[in-house]
This record gives C-alpha cells, sequence and structure tokens, in this order.
C-alpha cells in the first residue's frame, strides 16, 4: 500500500469532480436506516472514517454531528486534514495507521470508507484482516459501510493514458491493468508551477486490486458480519460488476469473544 506523498499536496484539487456531500448524504440515510444517528442520551455518536485521506468525509460526517475519529496511513494526507481541522476546530482525531492493522481505543457506532480506498489493499488475505477488525471494532450491530471500484471498472479502464492541465499544476497518469494478476497500477506524474515559470516533476506509483463482488461478500461473511445491501454507487441501485463503483452496507454480528486480533 503507497502512501500518497508529493500528490497529497494537490490531492483536493484533483478531486474537486467528486460529490462528496451527496455521498455523505447516502452514508447518513443508511445510518438512520439502522437506528446510528449523531447523537443519543446526550452523548455524540463516535465513527470512524478508514483510508481517510484529506479528510473531506470526515469533516462532513462531523459537521452533521458525529464524533469523528480519521485513519490513514500517509503522514502528507494526515498533515493536510489536520490544517482543515485546525482551522474548522471539529474536534476530530487523526491516526496515523495501516488499515490492515488499525487499532482504536474503544468501538465505534460505524466505519465509513470511501473513495476505492479497500482497493489499495491488493491481497485477498489481507483484505479479510481489514474486514475482522471493523468487525472486532464495531459496537453490537453497528455498520460498516465502503465502497470499492469491481473488477469490471478495471477491466473498462484497461491501459490508457489521462492527462490533466491547470493553471499552476498538470499530471499524466499512466494506467495499466492486469487482468491475470487482477493488479491496476498507475504512475503519476506531477508538474508544479514554480515563480520562475519553470515545473518542478515528481513521480508516484500506486497499485490497487481489482477485487470481484462476489470475493467482498465472501470475505465480509467469513470476517463475521451480516451482509446488509450492496448498491451500485451511493445511489439507490442494484449493484452488479458492471457497477463502476459498489457500496457496501455490513453489520457487525455478536460472537462470543469477538477480538480476532
Amino acid at each position: 500500500m503507497e502512501a500518497y506523498t508529493s500528490f497529497a499536496e494537490v490531492y483536493d484539487e484533483f478531486m474537486d469532480n467528486v460529490p462528496y456531500e451527496s455521498w455523505c448524504e447516502f452514508i447518513i440515510e443508511r445510518l438512520k436506516e439502522y437506528g446510528i444517528v449523531p447523537e443519543k442520551n446526550g452523548e455524540r455518536t463516535i465513527l470512524c472514517d478508514l483510508g481517510c485521506g484529506t479528510g473531506a468525509m470526515t469533516r462532513l460526517l462531523s459537521k452533521k454531528g458525529f464524533d469523528m475519529i480519521g485513519i490513514d496511513n500517509s503522514s502528507d494526507m494526515l498533515d493536510i486534514a489536520r490544517e482543515y481541522e485546525y482551522e474548522e476546530e471539529n474536534g476530530i482525531l487523526y491516526l496515523m495507521q495501516d488499515m490492515r492493522e488499525f487499532e482504536l481505543y474503544g468501538t465505534v457506532a460505524a466505519i465509513v470508507s470511501s473513495c476505492d480506498s479497500i482497493n489499495y489493499v491488493t491481497d485477498p488475505k489481507e483484505m479479510l484482516k481489514v474486514f475482522k477488525l471493523a468487525n472486532n471494532y464495531l459496537e453490537s450491530e453497528g455498520l460498516f459501510i465502503f465502497d470499492f471500484h469491481p473488477r469490471g471498472y478495471f477491466k473498462r479502464l484497461g491501459s490508457q493514458t489521462f492527462a490533466e492541465d491547470r493553471e499552476d499544476i498538470s499530471f499524466i497518469w499512466d494506467n495499466t491493468y492486469d487482468d491475470r494478476t487482477g493488479i491496476n497500477e498507475y504512475n503519476l506524474k506531477l508538474f508544479f508551477g514554480r515563480e520562475d515559470g519553470l515545473y518542478e516533476k515528481y513521480e508516484e506509483t500506486h497499485y490497487q486490486y481489482a477485487y470481484e463482488l462476489q470475493t467482498i461478500k465472501e470475505l465480509v461473511e467469513t470476517a463475521g458480519m451480516e451482509l446488509l445491501k450492496v448498491y451500485g454507487g451511493y445511489e439507490d441501485n442494484d449493484a452488479n460488476e458492471d457497477s463502476d463503483r459498489i457500496v457496501v452496507i455490513a453489520r457487525e454480528k455478536h460472537v462470543e469473544g469477538k477480538l480476532y486480533i
């Protein structure tokens, strides 16, 4: 799992087309549907944002009244998240941890993970660890809400190059997908404008795994959770392998001696 470094500085700018607000409303509705609301008995409900990046979703959920914990393995992304948090004084707790071995101080009502963060876990055995940890840190009947790009999406993406040129920042994204291994590799070349008119070049390589929907369902259930619903994106549509993004709603099931790790 590669941590974002140079790209962290411009991540939010290049992600300005992501409809975080509508995604957040979808998550809020699903939480409410299963009885998870921002406050109960005078206390704020605690949620965890797994793979939070610069904290876009974390902050939105905090503004909705939830007590938030954000987890990411990139110190650069978290530095930016903390800058936002300092400016807005949301009281968010950010932790630098690998989602494959994350630790919380106690249980939470729900764990969310957006923007295909879990695709960065490139080994299904490691993904099972993530799901077991999620189940372990959820309160009784707590929810795990996450999204991922299925294998069909990566097949359509294939091997191609994308580029974007903005006033002070440009990037080239060379994408390669290997259907035999299920690994999608993308090489990012970033060009930052300088005051003297020249550009600084940075390069990063990232890897994601193309999970099949059936594999995700099996991993959820093997981890001890109950699969409630899968959606074709953050809308009330049924999911299938042709969906570009799949949202999974899973629920903690009480198991005696639940601590797995």
